[in-house]
C-alpha cells in the first residue's frame, strides 16, 4: 500500500450489529456537513451479522470545530445505531516510539518511511535496553533512551518508559525486534497501540536461533507476523504476514537475511495500516481496509 499524506481529512472507523440504513446514514452525515466522501469501504460479516466500515472525507464547508463534529456524530449516528467508532481529524503527524535492542534493519525501515513522507508520522524517541543503536538515532536526530532491564529493575524501568511515552505524547509504540517481554504495565494504557513483529515458520520454532532450527528441520516456508501486543505473548490480533518459499539450498545465513527482510516489510506494512486508520480490531482478529 502506497499512500501519500492527506492532511485535514476526517477518518472514521466504525462497527455495529448489521442493520438497515447504517451505510446510508453514515454517508448522509457527511453530506449534511457540506463535505465530500473521498474514500469509502465496508465489510459485512454475514455469519455474525456485523457491519464494519472505513470512511474518509474532507473538512466541512462551513466552519466547525472538531469537538462539534464529534458531538454531532455521537448524537446523530453513533447512539442511534449503537456504533463502536473512532473518528479523528488527520491534522497532525502520528507520534511514534520505537523500542529496539540490536536489530538495525527494522529501525531503518521505519525511519525511511517517516522521513520520505510516505507516512504522516514522526519518530519522537527510541527506547532500548542496549546502547548499540544510539549512533544511528543520533544520525537522524532522534532522542535515544538507554534503559537496561534485568529481573531486578524491570518494573522501575518500565515505569520510566511510560513516563517517556506520556511526555512525548506518543500515539503508537513499535517493538522493532525489542528482545524483552513487555508487561501489562505498558500494554494496558496502550491497548491496540503497540505493534510487534516476530518470525513465523512452519513448524514453529521458539527460543534462541529459530532460523538455525528451521534449517535443521528443512523447512520449505519462512515468514513473519506483525500483530498488536496483548497480555498473551505473541497471541495478539494479527495485522500483516509475509512468507517466502525456501529449499535445501539455502544456508542458515541466507535464511536469517531473508527472514530479516520479511520481518521488516511485515512490520512496516502493519505500522502504515495503523497510521492511516485502516484497522478495526474485532475481538481476536483484525478487519483491514487496505
Amino acid at each position: 500500500m502506497v499512500e501519500t499524506n492527506r492532511i485535514g481529512r476526517y477518518v472514521l472507523l466504525a462497527s455495529c450489529p448489521l442493520q438497515k440504513g447504517i451505510a446510508a446514514r453514515l454517508t448522509q452525515f457527511v453530506y449534511d456537513m457540506g463535505s465530500e466522501i473521498v474514500d469509502y469501504d465496508q465489510y459485512v460479516d454475514i455469519a455474525n451479522h456485523y457491519f464494519f466500515c472505513r470512511m474518509e472525507w474532507g473538512t466541512p464547508s462551513r466552519s466547525m470545530q472538531h469537538d462539534e463534529v464529534l458531538k454531532r456524530f455521537q448524537a446523530e449516528v453513533a447512539v442511534p445505531f449503537d456504533l463502536s467508532w473512532d473518528l479523528r481529524l488527520n491534522d497532525r503527524p502520528q507520534r511514534l516510539a520505537v523500542f529496539v535492542t540490536h536489530e538495525l534493519a527494522h529501525l531503518y525501515m521505519l525511519i525511511m518511511k517517516c522521513i520520505s513522507g510516505l507516512w504522516n508520522a514522526s519518530i519522537e524517541l527510541i527506547i532500548s535496553n542496549h546502547p548499540d543503536l544510539s549512533p544511528e538515532a543520533a544520525r537522524f536526530g532522534i532522542p535515544y533512551h538507554h534503559l537496561p532491564i534485568d529481573k531486578h529493575n524491570k518494573s522501575t524501568q518500565e515505569q520510566q518508559q511510560l513516563t517517556l511515552l506520556k511526555d512525548h505524547q506518543v500515539d503508537l509504540v513499535i517493538l522493532a525486534r525489542y528482545m524483552q517481554v513487555v508487561s501489562d504495565q505498558i500494554i494496558r494504557p496502550y491497548e491496540n497501540r503497540i505493534i510487534n513483529i516476530h518470525h513465523s515458520m512452519l513448524p514453529s520454532f521458539s527460543g534462541a536461533k529459530p532460523y538455525h532450527q528451521a534449517h535443521a528441520r528443512g523447512v520449505k516456508l519462512i515468514g513473519a507476523t506483525s500483530h498488536y501486543v496483548t497480555e498473551d505473548l505473541d497471541e495478539g490480533p494479527i495485522i500483516t504476514q509475509e512468507v517466502s518459499a525456501v529449499d535445501h539450498r539455502k544456508s542458515v545465513d541466507e535464511l536469517v537475511t531473508m527472514g530479516r527482510d520479511l520481518e521488516a516489510n511485515a512490520l512496516a506494512r502493519a505500522v502504515g495500516l495503523h497510521i492511516h486508520s485502516r484497522i478495526i480490531v474485532n475481538n481476536d482478529r483484525t478487519i483491514i481496509f487496505d
